[in-house]
């Protein structure tokens, strides 16, 4: 009869590595790209969603600076008994269109700057009889000059703009020189001089 079995025997020592094998086919051709699929179509945009509750007002701003508004504007004529004024003087405007702020002077005939900055003035002036030459003078100095030489009975005009820098304090007028003073003025004519501040200095 069989025997009893015998005790497990002990585990044997781990063997060499093998040697690597030996590469008998070459490597294969790689496989071309296989096609595109065919796009998917766009989705639908969805509706637009439900507005949000309109936010909390903001705090107020700060309160501006105010800037008071700076005016200075004259228009003034001369009346038919003042027509051809002496040479040398300030013609004598005693016809006023516009005055409002009284920066032109009646009694002086000269308009006084009051805030400085560039002003721009005018005269026209309605020549018969006898020749003009009329200038704007500011602080004494001659700066714009025109002339007409007129003789006899006809009636011409002169006329001439200017933009001139003024300081506060400085005055300016209107005169005639060398006796050709035939500035006129009548119910259908008119000789005017005019005036007003464009922008003041340091706004």
């Amino acid at each position: 009869p069989p025997g009893l079995p015998g005790p497990p025997g002990q585990v044997g020592p781990v063997g060499f590595k093998g040697d690597k094998g030996i590469v008998l086919g070459p490597m294969g051709i790689p496989g071309t790209n296989g096609k595109h699929g065919i796009p998917g179509t766009v989705g639908v945009r969805g509706d637009p969603g439900i507005p949000g509750p309109k936010g909390e007002p903001g705090f107020p701003g700060p309160k501006g600076t105010s800037i008071v508004q700076r005016r200075s504007a004259f228009s003034v004529g001369i009346s038919p008994r003042k027509s051809f004024p002496p040479s040398g003087f300030p013609v004598r405007f005693d016809k006023v269109f516009y005055n409002e702020d009284n920066h032109f002077n009646v009694t002086t005939n000269s308009f006084t700057c009051i805030y400085a900055g560039i002003y721009v003035f005018s005269f026209h002036i309605t020549v018969r009889n006898q020749p003009l030459r009329a200038t704007l003078v500011v602080n004494g100095s001659r700066k714009v000059r025109i002339r007409d030489s007129l003789y006899g009975q006809d009636i011409d005009q002169a006329s001439t703009l200017v933009v001139l820098p003024l300081n506060e304090g400085d005055q300016v007028w209107v005169e005639t020189l060398r006796d050709w003073n035939g500035v006129y003025a009548s119910t259908e004519d008119d000789s005017i001089f005019s005036g007003f501040l464009l922008y003041p200095n340091n706004i």
